[in-house]
Parts: structure tokens; sequence; C-alpha cells
């Protein structure tokens, strides 16, 4: 089943199995992909988030649901809407920009 989930919502999602340095465990992830993507596929694209602060140049300092944390894009994946647990908020308006900002950088030429 093709669930509607839509960019920037949080979701809740079981990242297990993983292997070598992925990051595990079922926490809440960013969707990323476009809505006509994710209406169409049965996979969505999604920046998980981690309660560590590391100044590394691929993290966006964030909180979701009033704890602190970070959005790991050095963690960004595509993953199967079956993984998925549960919608889980979504990203506040303010920092859609700074996301989309480190999107670009992760994704150009240099």
């Amino acid at each position: 089943m093709n669930k509607p989930y839509k960019k920037w919502e949080a979701v809740l999602v079981d990242l297990n199995p993983t292997k070598g340095s992925e990051i595990a465990k079922i926490r809440p992830c960013l969707i990323v992909s476009p809505n006509a993507a994710n209406a169409a596929l049965s996979t969505v694209i999604v920046i998980p988030f981690t309660s560590i602060n590391k100044t590394y140049p691929t993290r966006l300092t964030t909180n979701h649901k009033g704890k602190p944390g970070s959005l790991a894009f050095d963690q960004i994946k595509a993953i199967d809407k079956s993984r998925i647990i549960k919608k889980d908020g979504e990203l506040d308006k303010n920092q859609r920009e700074a996301v989309n900002a480190l999107l670009r950088v992760m994704f150009s030429e240099e």
C-alpha cells in the first residue's frame, strides 16, 4: 500500500538492520523527497534525527518534539515505506530553508 507521506513530515522509522557505520535503531527521520515522488513510489528519502550534536558540516542543529539534536545529512537514505512506524510531527517552517540550503551544498558539484 502506498501511504501519502509528505515532504517535511517527521516519521518514526525502523532503520534496522544496518551495516557498518550506518545510523541504526528506531528513530525519527525527516522526509525530504518531493511530494510527487512520495505519491508515486513505495520509497521516500529521509534524513535521520540524532540526539548527539556534533559540529560536522553535514549536521544541522535542530530539535524534534522539544528534544535538542541534529539532522544527520551524512546519513541521508531512501527507505521503503514499510519501515515507517508512524507519522511523528512536521519540521518547523523556519528550518526548511536551512535544510534546503544544506541539501544544495551536499549535492553541488564542489
